[in-house]
């Protein structure tokens, strides 16, 4: 036989609190060993705020992009656009909530 599903009340039946032990704090001492450490550290945290003081543009692919076009060569390809537009909009019924 099998149970139902419903609730069913029931019980903690170990409900104590462990003991809690004080640790000492650990002081980080940087030597001339540890600098390329430190320096290894640092490295993201400036690497961010470089990647976000500007925006992630190449800026040498848009001026090749903007010479194809106002030559007329740069290659227009509807089934390719169709197909990027038509992924876009699944992508974002993906994410839809609603």
């Amino acid at each position: 036989m099998v149970d139902s599903v419903g609730s069913v009340p029931g019980s903690i039946t170990d409900r104590r609190v462990g003991a809690v032990t004080r640790v000492q704090t650990v002081r980080t001492v940087f030597s001339a060993a540890n600098a390329g450490e430190a320096a290894a550290v640092q490295a993201p945290q400036t690497l961010a705020a470089e990647l976000a003081a500007a925006a992630p543009v190449d800026l040498d692919r848009i001026a090749e992009i903007k010479a194809a076009v106002q030559a007329g060569t740069f290659p227009i390809l509807p089934a390719k656009i169709a197909d990027q537009l038509i992924a876009l909009r699944l992508e974002w019924m993906r994410d839809d909530q609603a």
